[in-house]
């Protein structure tokens, strides 16, 4: 059983509330899952539902360890605040509480190439840790080329891709959001294609089995 990491095409597509499902389906399934946010720029809720999601197993500085008040990129934040954080940090922060739990579900900030620190990535994190990686974004024009994108991306840091969930975040659909699922199948090798519904507190059994395998 691999801890996870959760990334999005981009900020705001749904990943703290897939992250959240996520750990309350595995620790219902008996894991001991936590959430884990190694940051946070602005409001600290998405730590905060993390930490509810299962059941405060940690204190709130342990599932999000940085946090910045200005709403703007870690590394900004960082300059902004004279508060840097070495990307050494990151790496033992995330190790320290993989070390204590049988399964982390760590989620970024923004998407995939967003800046920590002066030199690395939330990408260079996530190649350090060596996690499976899922990808979450939000189903609607435009979604298939930052999935692609985003799915090479993860790819060339040697990371497998265990699943891409299409979020959807109005319960209107038009053509885009119908046919983007059938496009992805046809171009994505291995990952598990999970839809995620307006208000759904459950996830697919599937998905589930898989992550727990």
């Amino acid at each position: 059983m691999a801890h996870l990491i959760i990334t999005g095409t981009d900020t705001g597509v749904g990943k703290t509330y897939f992250a959240c499902l996520l750990v309350k389906a595995l620790r219902e399934a008996g894991i001991d899952a936590v959430g884990y946010k190694p940051v946070c720029c602005g409001e600290r809720t998405d730590a905060q539902l993390l930490l509810a999601a299962a059941e405060s197993a940690e204190p709130i500085e342990a599932v999000n360890p940085v946090w910045y008040q200005a709403r703007v990129a870690p590394a900004v934040a960082a300059e902004l605040e004279s508060k840097p954080v070495a990307f050494s940090e990151y790496c033992a922060h995330a190790e320290d509480l993989a070390a204590r739990h049988e399964l982390i579900v760590m989620e970024g900030v923004g998407g995939w190439e967003v800046p920590l620190t002066k030199k690395e990535t939330f990408a260079d994190l996530g190649e350090a840790l060596g996690w499976p990686v899922i990808l979450v974004a939000a189903n609607r024009l435009g979604m298939l080329n930052h999935s692609l994108l985003t799915e090479h991306a993860i790819r060339d840091r040697g990371l497998t891709l265990a699943a891409l969930v299409m979020n959807h975040l109005v319960e209107e659909r038009d053509v885009a959001m119908v046919t983007n699922r059938a496009i992805l199948a046809e171009r994505l090798q291995g990952p598990l294609l999970v839809e995620l519904m307006p208000g759904q507190d459950w996830l697919e059994d599937e998905l589930v089995a898989r992550v727990k395998s």
